[in-house]
């Protein structure tokens, strides 16, 4: 009876997989943001996968939220963790700062979960209160030595902000409010409330969607981070992160997900030359031992 319950070897490999697809939406957002607006951009990846998930809803006959309180509570999760989050991680990428950086200030939505889920419950462990100090002191060592290159400056800091916020408040808002349902349909409600916050936003933006590039030719770099941020992160990380909090998974998610910083800051090194000096070494590595004390379970 023990082996029935287990979960079987694609369960438990979930947080892994879903954290590999997280750490490469900020990469994509390097990719696609020389090539267009963030509000844009956005706009059309959420139409997209709305028409992807409404077709897969409907050749899979699954089935769709009856109450009206759930509907608005997805909505509600739907703002806050796809036009909120997305919006303020691709707006300050757009505006300079590096994929590093941006994963390692998101990359702190764990210790602020973790506390207010403590503090609502009467008590913060001081083992939590020294991870957020640890992690805030990485994070101010980063900061600071992106400063001196030039990175890092209020708006797109605050445009980080805004996105730690509201991917916090996501996924508070989800497991306390938002009932088990159709991965497939809650996305598509989730989806369709951002993309109703995210269109005016677009409309706003000046500049334009470059899909041609100046010889003529299909600008694959675009449209390459269009496909991977539908079908790759929307369709399969949106998915695999509803599952994971409806599964009551989300602590193997967010233990995690301090390894999201350094692997995007790996990749952002390797594949556009962001610098990686002892400083910024050094300031991750705090930031990772203060998630790691917030998260820990204790013994």
């Amino acid at each position: 009876m023990a082996d029935a319950a287990r979960p079987g070897p694609w369960i438990r490999a979930m947080p892994a997989v879903f954290v590999v697809i997280w750490a490469t939406g900020f990469i994509v957002a390097r990719y696609g943001m020389p090539h267009a607006p963030p509000f844009k951009f956005l706009a059309l990846r959420y139409v997209l996968s709305v028409t992807a998930f409404l077709f897969w809803a409907l050749a899979a006959r699954a089935a769709w939220p009856r109450d009206r309180t759930q509907l608005w509570h997805l909505a509600a999760t739907g703002v806050l963790m796809h036009a909120g989050y997305l919006g303020g991680v691709w707006a300050a990428v757009k505006m300079g700062m590096g994929a590093g950086l941006a994963a390692l200030l998101v990359g702190l939505q764990p210790v602020l979960t973790a506390v207010w889920v403590s503090s609502r419950g009467g008590e913060v462990a001081s083992r939590q209160w020294a991870g957020l100090g640890f992690g805030l002191a990485g994070l101010v060592l980063v900061v600071w030595q992106k400063l001196g290159l030039g990175e890092v400056g209020p708006l797109n800091l605050g445009f980080a902000g805004v996105a730690l916020l509201s991917i916090t408040a996501g996924t508070l808002y989800q497991k306390r409010f938002v009932a088990p349902c159709d991965v497939r349909t809650a996305n598509l409600v989730q989806l369709a409330a951002a993309s109703l916050v995210t269109l005016p936003l677009a409309l706003l933006e000046t500049e334009a969607m470059r899909w041609v590039l100046p010889d003529g030719s299909v600008n694959g770099q675009l449209a390459g981070a269009m496909a991977w941020s539908v079908f790759g992160l929307t369709l399969g990380g949106s998915s695999l992160l509803y599952l994971l909090i409806q599964r009551g998974a989300a602590t193997s998610v967010t233990s995690l997900m301090y390894l999201v910083p350094p692997a995007t800051a790996l990749m952002a090194w390797l594949l556009f030359g962001e610098p990686i000096t002892l400083l910024i070494v050094a300031g991750m590595a705090l930031t990772a031992v203060g998630v790691s004390l917030v998260v820990r379970q204790k013994a």
